[in-house]
């Protein structure tokens, strides 16, 4: 289980870093054409709120001791293998092209 959650965790790192990494280039121009539209007022608007009177509640937050069982958590220290995560960014890639 808790080798799991190593696994998981190193391979979020490692898209959010490769994501982080990228080298982006514009290779072709975009166009985008809207729509174009007339609107019409067809009547006149009128427009009263409601209002309203609102007694909120009173509330006193306060603080008592009780005594209660509660668990003890223990730690230890253990080697585990982890995932060793290397990443080249767009840049570094582009650079060894190059040579």
């Amino acid at each position: 289980m808790r080798y799991s959650i190593y696994v998981i965790t190193a391979i979020a790192v490692a898209g959010a870093s490769a994501l982080a990494g990228c080298d982006v280039k514009k290779t072709q121009e975009g166009n985008v054409t809207v729509p174009k539209y007339e609107v019409t007022k067809t009547q006149e608007g009128n427009v009263t709120v409601p209002k309203y009177d609102v007694t909120p509640p009173d509330v006193n937050v306060t603080k008592k001791d009780v005594e209660m069982t509660v668990p003890k958590v223990t730690t230890e220290k253990k080697e585990v293998s982890v995932p060793k995560v290397e990443v080249k960014t767009g840049q570094e890639k582009a650079a060894e092209k190059q040579k």
